[in-house]
């Protein structure tokens, strides 16, 4: 019989003959059965898209059909396993059918189109491949060019969008290596609303830039300082033209004018916070960027710095003063100041009738 005639031997009788026409009858009614079945399975929906594959591939196996009939079953399964997330095997299928039957190309650009306007998460350079291969078979597609366009256009936006997000990822973390470095702490946000989303920023030199909140206790007002160098002294920042030089005009609510150069003082809040773990100073330095959605990974909840917090001793809590030849830098690194996302210091003058409770401790923050 036929069925025992070795590989590759041709049949001798009548009888083989007919027992290879029976066979192969068979095997193309089951490749045809399979495919049909496959059929239904993509139509009855997603959870029945793998069942889908096993069929195509059962169909395939039987390698019963015409080239163009196999073309059609790998790029049926192409496309189930696009829709899988399968791409290198729809892929390697894509590539396969246009091999079998270079004219499949054009039910090839049908699924792309399909896929396309359903934002199908298909990888840019997949359809690239595949689309180029299909235009290579068939210069004529006008169809494939348009989508060749699209997809070009999409992968340059997927890249740039991948390299902003790098990048903001890259910049924060720098960040807040130079917040470690520092032994700088930094706790959870208090005036948002008056600030917004502010961050500091790291320049070329290695140097911090903040943004800095000056809270006039009496009024409850404030100043906004967009960049103020930690390098530079608070002495050259309330001495500006726009704080509290000579030339500097009043504020609009001290009608005593009490608040001038050699009556005001400036004090941070020591002790008013905790210490965020790394990993949410990191997500606070990404919101607002590309990089807010990124993965970061190597970033445990840990402390930005080994210095215990509950330090005890001299100016452990309250309000402490700040000498204004010090550095932002030399400020901001004390042991008993957590920065609430941005700097906040206090303004206070040594001639208003709050003075003396401020310094009593009888005064706090609104919460």
């Amino acid at each position: 019989m036929a069925l025992w005639m070795e590989a590759g031997s041709e049949p001798m009788t009548e009888n083989e003959r007919a027992d290879l026409e029976a066979i192969s009858a068979l095997k193309e009614s089951a490749a045809i059965e399979f495919k049909e079945q496959g059929n239904e399975c993509v139509k009855k929906g997603k959870k029945h898209y793998s069942e889908a594959v096993e069929n195509y591939t059962k169909a395939i196996d039987q390698r019963a059909l015409s080239d163009s009939e196999s073309s059609i079953l790998f790029s049926n399964r192409a496309h189930v396993n696009l829709l899988l997330g399968n791409y290198r095997r729809a892929l390697t299928d894509a590539e396969e059918a246009i091999k079998l039957c270079p004219d499949n190309v054009k039910l090839l650009s049908v699924r792309c189109i399909e896929l396309q306007r359903r934002h199908c998460h298909w990888t840019c350079w997949v359809k690239l491949k595949l689309i180029v291969r299909g235009i290579k078979n068939d210069p004529s597609n006008e169809e494939m060019k348009k989508l060749l366009k699209v997809v070009t256009l999409k992968k340059q936006e997927k890249e740039e969008h991948e390299a902003q997000v790098s990048r903001a990822v890259v910049e924060a973390k720098a960040c807040l290596s130079a917040f470690e470095n520092r032994g700088v702490k930094i706790g959870k946000a208090m005036y948002r609303e008056l600030t917004g989303l502010k961050k500091p920023a790291l320049d070329q030199n290695n140097i911090l830039h903040w943004p800095v909140l000056l809270l006039y206790a009496e009024a409850m007002t404030s100043d906004f300082v967009e960049d103020f160098c930690e390098t530079d002294i608070f002495l050259s920042l309330l001495s500006a033209p726009n704080m509290f030089s000579e030339d500097s005009p009043p504020l609009p609510w001290d009608k005593n004018h009490e608040y001038t150069r050699e009556a005001i003082e400036l004090y941070y809040e020591a002790s008013s916070g905790t210490p965020l773990p790394r990993s949410r100073v990191l997500q606070y330095l990404l919101e607002g960027t590309k990089g807010s959605q990124a993965e970061t990974t190597g970033d445990e909840d840990t402390s930005l710095t080994k210095t215990p917090y509950n330090v005890k001793g001299r100016g452990s809590s309250g309000m402490v003063k700040v000498n204004e030849r010090r550095t932002l830098h030399d400020v901001l690194k004390e042991p008993n100041l957590v920065i609430p996302e941005i700097p906040v210091f206090y303004i206070v003058s040594k001639r208003c009738k709050l003075y003396k409770d401020f310094l009593a401790g009888k005064w706090s923050p609104p919460s």
